[in-house]
């Protein structure tokens, strides 16, 4: 058998072994012998239905394969979070990480395609870009390299979002792009809490679960992204984006493309 049990320090079988990944401030196995981290791992579901919601609205709108594309590289980076967070083996916070590299070069593309001459070229960086990260990755151990590779590839992307921002004039969609920067930095705050007062919160009689909020925050965080990216590109093609909401709260994009297209 690939994998063998054994037994955690409060008596609570493991059926991954022992943690050879990054361990969060979550207690390992108090739910399940399944499932080591129980609430950094059901918290990627949102994310996932999330994507699911942008997914089914880009393909029955027929926007461009891209974001189909971007929604369904949500929902991979959230089932590989919740795999990683399940069995906390090494081999499985890689398969976390890359797609998160994988993804920001999907950002990456997306903001700056449309105004790239040469069409072919920057899909194919792109692309041998993300490849060759994977190979190193997965030959390395990076810990706070892959850190600050990660934020340098975010850094890079602002620029572009601010351009589309001040270029754009509905009130509803800067309202996403305030909800996206709003979920970032509320989620971020979660993030570093988790991670630095992690000593202390252990002696709390309960855990806010911070790296968990972290996950809830990061699927809306995408959705609105991806929302406020699908309006600015249907404003690009002149589709008449409109920001509605169901049930009065939830914004997706409807567009209206002229007969022609």
């Amino acid at each position: 058998m690939g994998f063998r049990s054994c037994k955690m320090e409060d008596g609570l079988s493991s059926f991954w072994g022992p943690v050879t990944s990054t361990d969060w401030c979550e207690k390992n196995y108090v739910h399940s012998s399944y499932i080591a981290e129980f609430f950094n791992t059901i918290s990627n579901v949102p994310g996932i239905l999330l994507a699911l919601i942008g997914l089914v609205n880009a393909l029955r709108q027929r926007f461009e394969k891209r974001f189909s594309v971007l929604h369904i590289s949500n929902m991979i980076l959230a089932i590989g979070s919740m795999i990683y967070h399940s069995t906390l083996q090494h081999v499985q916070q890689q398969g976390d990480e890359t797609p998160m590299v994988w993804e920001m070069l999907l950002y990456f593309y997306i903001l700056y395609s449309p105004d790239w001459h040469y069409r072919s070229t920057m899909p194919t960086f792109l692309f041998f870009y993300g490849a060759l990260y994977a190979v190193v990755h997965a030959l390395f151990r990076f810990g706070f390299g892959f850190k600050v590779h990660y934020v340098i590839l975010c850094l890079l992307c602002i620029p572009r979002v601010y351009k589309y921002y001040i270029y754009t004039k509905d009130v509803s969609a800067k309202r996403l792009a305030k909800l996206y920067v709003a979920t970032l930095l509320l989620g971020s705050m979660c993030w570093l809490s988790d991670r630095v007062f992690c000593k202390e919160i252990s002696h709390w009689h309960f855990n806010p679960q911070g790296h968990a909020l972290w996950h809830i925050l990061m699927g809306f965080n995408s959705y609105f992204a991806n929302t406020f990216l699908m309006f600015c590109r249907a404003q690009q093609r002149e589709w008449n984006p409109k920001v509605v909401y169901f049930l009065g709260v939830f914004p997706y994009v409807k567009i209206q493309k002229p007969k022609s297209q």
